[in-house]
């Protein structure tokens, strides 16, 4: 296999703001620090929990699996709610709760959300749950969710939540693969402005699922729903319960959550999470990376529960930390398109994490929504779930931050748990579209195929570090074959990367999207900033398609900024240009072949762009699986347009 290519450069900085320097929560010693005794600082970094039991070693390391603070005893739900009330923090506000209807929201407080915790923990044990046990939770963006994951943990029994927008085979398979006891879910959600039924998967799940004895259902839309004798309400067993429990202490390698990634043999890979390594380091890094001022900060993560993202930073990271956070029920654009930006003016948010996929949504539907709103409370925003555009960086700064706010871009997975790469905003000086480079106490290489050292190559990770997976659940040959088996003891993410001249190490997405062009190995990421660079581009996504000259040939499928569609939507002088804007920004060897100019990219529900299906559309295939597609109907647009266009060569 040739060499990864890596053609872009990027040579803007941008300094950490003066006044956020002076007063970040982690200076540059942070690094020499972990570098000098790498055990020695995670250890400090565990010490910002309450331990029941302290630990015995900091690492058992057997290659692939590791155990952190062994010996040691926690509960994750009393290091996110009890020691805070105890402290005296029962009054501060833990969710800032905003359903989709307008006006519906709740502000709960920690001492209020302790007791909804007790009382559903206390219906949990009632129903014969415990530790060692599964709990699947699929549920919308409702405080309910919070409320049961926090539950399991207290009663030692591991959640398995599941996205709201999955169907009921996802459910299927996931519970029958973890043999979850209960499942916890609600009669439905509000999608753009509609009820949308979540209960009837569950009925059809549950019927093929023996190992189901309950499921207990909240009341959320109203909506009728099909009644069978495993079914409870919320409401009749949780809300009759004492609104105290008491705790017990498990051990830091507790199971504490399964999450199920999609795996290319169609089965579904339970990662599997355990207790005080997890717990310490999305402490930490939330606290770190988003420079966490919990006095004063109102915190929003924008992602659902139903992915890593919500489990460490909508959920057990801020409220490790005493944080007070916006959760919000809704689509982007529900009640307008500036309803995000109402809701960071209503509660004054000071830090916002969110997906590039979201960004370059906003910068297409133009600056004036954003530019009606005073987000003036803006002091740090946080990108995720992919490698950001350098321009959509820029805009995310300018547009949202007023120009004035650092941007931490993180780089992490299901896997690792926590963020890994990432600047911090106190210290680092950021080019735009760069995770900049590994956190303090994380060790990182980029590597060839032959696993030696590369400017350009694989991200590999090669120290275990706290947060990290503890393995497939039933399915330990998946495990070492799935992430130790690629590169000899190391862990192999799955993600290309290169380090630019100046040791800045940027993120080229997944391996499996690299394009072979004429013997080039090229990152469809780099030829998507390259097109996102154009002031007329909102977003772009590029795949690689058969051709019989250069082996692979790159399509590109193209959204328009509003102000433009009128003047760009058609004619080949537009592709054209943008074909000479790639070839001018990173080479003439990544000039589309093709490019299609499109309203909309298919996006799943959680905003992730669904390359497969434009694989599928740039090679003429029959569609693949779209039940996942937030909208099934672009995809089909896409493919009927691309049936109407003929290839151009790239000259």
């Amino acid at each position: 296999m040739t060499e990864l290519s890596a053609l872009s450069t990027e040579n803007r900085r941008f300094d950490p703001p003066p006044e956020l320097a002076a007063n970040a929560n982690v200076t540059a010693d942070a690094y020499d620090h972990a570098s000098k005794d790498r055990l020695a600082w995670w250890e400090v970094q565990a010490s910002r929990l309450q331990w029941d039991r302290g630990w015995d070693r900091v690492l058992e390391w057997q290659r692939p699996y590791a155990k952190w603070f062994v010996g040691g005893e926690l509960n994750a739900s009393v290091n996110c709610l009890d020691r805070h009330v105890d402290a005296g923090l029962g009054d501060r506000v833990a969710f800032h709760w905003v359903g989709e209807p307008a006006g519906d929201r709740r502000d709960i407080s920690y001492a209020e959300l302790l007791a909804e915790v007790s009382r559903c923990a206390n219906a949990l044990t009632e129903l014969g749950v415990g530790r060692g046990d599964r709990v699947c939770i699929y549920l919308p963006m409702i405080p309910e969710a919070a409320v049961a994951m926090l539950a399991c943990a207290r009663v030692g029994a591991a959640h398995s939540v599941v996205f709201g927008g999955f169907s009921a085979q996802a459910l299927i398979d996931r519970i029958t693969d973890a043999d979850a006891k209960l499942v916890i879910t609600s009669d439905g959600g509000y999608r753009r402005g509609a009820p949308s039924a979540l209960k009837p998967a569950v009925d059809e799940a549950v019927l093929q699922c023996p190992s189901v004895e309950h499921v207990l259902v909240v009341r959320r839309t109203g909506q009728d729903v099909t009644w069978t004798d495993k079914d409870l309400w919320w409401s009749d067993v949780v809300d009759r319960q004492p609104a105290t429990h008491q705790a017990q202490s498990f051990d830091a390698e507790n199971p504490l959550f399964l999450l199920y990634t999609s795996g290319t043999t169609g089965k579904p890979k339970g990662i599997l999470h355990t207790t005080g390594g997890y717990l310490t380091q999305v402490a930490w890094t939330h606290w770190a990376v988003f420079d966490l001022k919990p006095e004063t900060d109102v915190y929003w993560c924008t992602a659902d529960i139903g992915w890593v993202t919500g489990h460490s930073y909508a959920v057990y990271g801020p409220l490790a930390n005493a944080a007070t956070s916006v959760m919000y029920e809704g689509t982007p654009d529900a009640g307008g398109k500036d309803r995000w930006w109402s809701i960071i003016e209503e509660f004054k948010v000071s830090i916002l994490y969110t997906a590039p996929t979201a960004i370059r949504t906003f910068m297409k539907w133009g600056d004036d929504l954003p530019g009606a709103h005073d987000l003036s409370s803006l002091r740090v925003l946080g990108s995720v779930g992919e490698p950001i555009n350098p321009e959509a960086w820029i805009w995310y700064r300018d547009v949202i931050g007023g120009g004035r706010c650092p941007i931490v871009d993180t780089w992490w997975q299901t896997e690792t748990g926590a963020m890994m790469i990432s600047p911090l905003p106190g210290v680092t000086s950021c080019k735009p579209g760069s995770a900049m480079g590994p956190l303090p106490g994380i060790a990182v290489d980029v590597v060839n195929d032959a696993g030696e050292s590369r400017k350009a190559g694989f991200l590999t990770l090669n120290e275990p570090w706290p947060s990290m997976l503890r393995g497939i659940w039933g399915d330990e040959d998946r495990y070492r074959e799935t992430y130790w088996s690629r590169f000899e003891g190391r862990y192999f993410a799955g993600d290309g990367a290169k380090w630019d001249d100046d040791e800045v190490l940027w993120l080229l997405g997944r391996v499996d999207d690299v394009m072979n062009v004429s013997g080039h190995r090229i990152s469809t990421t780099e030829v998507e900033s390259a097109l996102v660079s154009h002031p007329s581009v909102a977003e772009a996504a590029v795949v690689g398609a058969n051709d019989a000259t250069t082996g692979q040939a790159i399509v590109a499928f193209v959204t328009v900024k509003g102000s433009v569609a009128d003047d760009v939507s058609s004619g080949e002088a537009f592709a054209k240009e943008l074909r000479d804007h790639v070839a001018k920004e990173i080479g003439p060897i990544a000039k589309p072949r093709q490019i299609l100019i499109t309203p909309e990219l298919p996006k799943t529900r959680s905003g992730k762009i669904m390359r497969r299906l434009l694989r599928d559309v740039a090679e003429h295939r029959e569609l693949g699986d779209v039940t996942t597609l937030a909208d099934p109907t672009v995809v089909n647009a896409i493919n009927e347009k691309m049936g109407q266009q003929t290839a151009a060569p790239p000259a």
